[in-house]
C-alpha cells in the first residue's frame, strides 16, 4: 500500500526523501524523471543543483541555459551567426533557479568542451554555430561566460557554495570577467554557506586582488587551497583580521609548497579559531623549523592529510605524529626507488605507534616491507581506500609476489577502493585472491605490468566476476606502453555487466590526491 502511494505521490514529503537520497546518482535521477509529474518536478531541482560538476560529455545543458538570456544578450550573441535551434524554443522548469553549487574553473572548462562540440566540429552539415572569421573564438567564450552569470544573478539563485578554482594561467581572461561580475553583483553571494578558495597555479596581481576583495566583501570564507610559490602572497589573508578567517575557517590545504623560510606559521594557525582540517600534499622543507613552529602552538594541530615524497627528519616527523597523529586519516608517499629503505621502515613504525585512524592509504613505488603490511593490519579497522603501486624497480617482479602472497590477508572485510599497480604472475595472484577471498571491494583498480606475460583476465573472471566481490571494477594490462583496458572491450564489459560489476576505464577511476583531498571534507 505505501509502495502503491509512493509512486501515485500521495506522500511527496517521504518521495522527496526517498529521491534526495539518490542525489549523486545521475543515472537513477534521470530514470526518476520518466515515473510521473511528481518525480519529475522532485527529481529536476536535484540534477539542475550543479551541473557543472556530472561527469559528462554532454555539455548541451549550457543551451538550456541560453534560453534564458535577455533580448539584448541574444542581440550580441546574433553578431556571431548563432542558428536560431541554439535556443531552445520552450523549456518547463527555471533551471537556472535551481543551481546551488558553482565552481567557476567548472564552468569555464565546461563551456571549452560545449564550445568544442558546438563550433568545432569539422563537418559543415553538423556546425549549427557559425563564427565570423574575424570575431575571435575567445571573445565568443567571453560572452557566453558573462551571459551564465548574468543569467544565475537575474534568477536571484540561492547559491550554497561557491568555488573559485584557479588552475592555469591560459584561463586569466575569463576569472577576471567572472571575478568583477560577481563583485558588481555582491548579492548573488550574499546568503551562500560556503565560500572555498583554491589558488593551485595564479600568481597574477589583478586575480589576486579581485579574489581578496571578494573574500572581504563577504567575509566568510571556508576553505583555502595554496599551492607552489603562491603562498606568501595571500599570507596577509590569514594574517589579517579585515578578512574575519579567523572565525569562518576551517580547512587548509596546503598543495606542494615550499615551506623553507616560512616563518610564521604559528602566528596564522593560531588565530584561526575554528579550524578543523589541515591537508599537506607534498610539500617540502617538512624539517625541525617547521615542526617546531606546529609544536609552539597552543592549539590542536588537526592534520587530517600528509602525503610526502621526502623525509627531511624522521625525529622530526615523530614529533609532528605525537602532536596531530590521532587526526591523521589519509596518508601516502611517492619516494624515488633506491629511497633510505631504513627510513621507510622507520615511517611505518611510526605510523603504527600513532596513527591508528587512517581511512586512505597510498603508497608509491612500495618496496615491500613488512612494516607496511604491520600498518595495513593495525588500521583495517579504519581503511577505507587503498593504493599500491611499484613502477620503477628493477626488480618488480619479485616486489609484486611480496605484495600479493601478503595483502590478502591483511585486508579489512570491506574496502571502498583498492588500486594496484604491479607486475603480476598469475600463482601469485591467485594466492592474493584466495587470501582476500572475505574482502568485499566496492571499486577495485588493477594495472598489471605483463611485459610478454599472460592476461590475468581468466583468473579475474573466475574468482571475482563470479563470485561477485566487487562493484566497479577497471582493470588494465600494461605492455611497453601499449596499454590494454577492458573497458575498450565491448563483449567483456557486457558479460561483466550481466554479473552486476560495473567495468570503468581504469584512468579515469584512479584517485587524484588533489581532487581527494579538495573533496574530502
Amino acid at each position: 500500500m505505501s509502495c502503491s502511494k509512493i509512486f501515485s505521490g500521495d506522500l511527496p514529503e517521504l518521495t522527496y526523501k526517498i529521491i534526495k537520497y539518490f542525489q549523486n546518482d545521475f543515472s537513477t535521477l534521470h530514470s526518476c524523471i520518466l515515473v510521473n509529474r511528481l518525480w519529475c518536478r522532485l527529481a529536476i531541482p536535484l540534477l539542475w543543483e550543479n551541473p557543472f560538476s556530472i561527469p559528462t560529455k554532454n555539455y548541451k545543458f549550457i543551451e538550456t541555459y541560453l534560453h534564458n538570456l535577455n533580448d539584448d544578450l541574444k542581440k550580441k550573441l546574433s553578431m556571431y551567426n548563432i542558428g536560431d535551434n541554439l535556443f531552445h524554443s520552450n523549456t518547463f522548469f527555471n533551471y537556472p533557479s535551481f543551481i546551488k553549487y558553482l565552481n567557476i574553473f567548472k564552468v569555464i572548462i565546461s563551456v571549452e568542451k560545449w564550445f568544442e562540440t558546438a563550433v568545432g566540429t569539422l563537418k559543415p552539415e553538423n556546425r549549427y554555430l557559425q563564427l565570423n572569421s574575424n570575431i575571435s573564438a575567445s571573445n565568443f567564450e567571453r560572452l557566453i561566460y558573462m551571459s551564465l552569470f548574468e543569467i544565475f544573478i537575474k534568477n536571484e539563485v540561492n547559491l550554497h557554495t561557491l568555488e573559485i578554482e584557479i588552475i592555469s594561467n591560459i584561463y586569466n581572461m575569463y576569472y577576471d570577467i567572472i571575478l568583477e561580475l560577481i563583485l558588481q553583483n555582491t548579492d548573488f553571494i550574499h546568503n551562500i554557506k560556503n565560500l572555498n578558495f583554491y589558488n593551485n597555479y595564479n600568481e597574477q596581481v589583478e586575480i589576486k586582488n579581485r579574489t581578496l576583495q571578494l573574500i572581504n566583501s563577504y567575509q566568510y570564507l571556508k576553505k583555502i587551497l595554496l599551492s607552489y610559490n603562491n603562498f606568501p602572497l595571500y599570507q596577509s589573508l590569514l594574517l589579517s583580521k579585515d578578512y574575519n578567517c579567523s572565525n569562518t575557517l576551517n580547512t587548509i590545504i596546503f598543495y606542494y609548497i615550499n615551506f623553507e623560510g616560512i616563518n610564521n606559521l604559528d602566528k596564522i594557525f593560531d588565530q584561526l579559531n575554528v579550524l578543523e582540517s589541515i591537508h599537506i600534499v607534498y610539500c617540502s622543507f617538512l624539517n625541525n623549523n617547521f615542526i617546531q613552529q606546529i609544536i609552539n602552538l597552543t592549539k590542536p594541530f588537526k592534520l587530517k592529510s600528509l602525503f610526502i615524497s621526502e623525509i627531511s627528519q624522521i625525529e622530526s616527523l615523530k614529533l609532528l605524529f605525537q602532536k596531530s597523529g590521532g587526526h591523521l586519516e589519509n596518508f601516502g608517499y611517492k619516494f624515488d626507488y633506491n629511497y633510505d629503505l631504513s627510513l621507510k621502515r622507520q615511517l611505518s613504525e611510526l605510523l603504527i605507534v600513532y596513527c591508528n585512524n587512517i581511512k586512505f592509504l597510498d603508497f608509491n613505488e612500495f618496496e615491500g616491507q613488512i612494516t607496511s603490511f604491520n600498518l595495513i593490519e593495525m588500521i583495517k579497522h579504519n581503511l577505507n581506500y587503498l593504493s599500491i603501486s611499484i613502477i620503477g624497480y628493477n626488480d618488480t617482479e619479485h616486489i609484486s609476489s611480496i605484495v600479493l602472497q601478503n595483502l590478502g590477508q591483511t585486508l579489512p572485510s570491506v574496502l571502498e577502493y583498492l588500486n594496484l599497480v604491479l607486475k603480476i604472475k598469475a600463482d601469485d595472484f591467485e594466492v592474493f585472491l584466495k587470501n582476500s577471498q572475505d574482502t568485499f571491494i566496492k571499486k577495485l583498480l588493477i594495472m598489471n605490468i605483463i611485459q610478454g606475460q599472460n592476461s590475468i583476465l581468466p583468473l579475474i573472471k573466475e574468482h571475482i566476476m563470479e563470485k561477485k566481490r566487487v562493484k566497479y571494477l577497471a582493470f588494465i594490462d600494461c605492455d611497453f606502453g601499449c596499454d590494454k583496458d577492458l573497458f575498450s572491450l565491448k563483449d567483456e564489459v557486457k558479460e561483466f555487466s550481466l554479473h552486476n560489476i560495473n567495468v570503468k576505464s581504469y584512468y579515469n577511476e584512479l584517485i587524484d590526491v588533489y581532487y581527494f583531498t579538495k573533496e574530502s571534507d
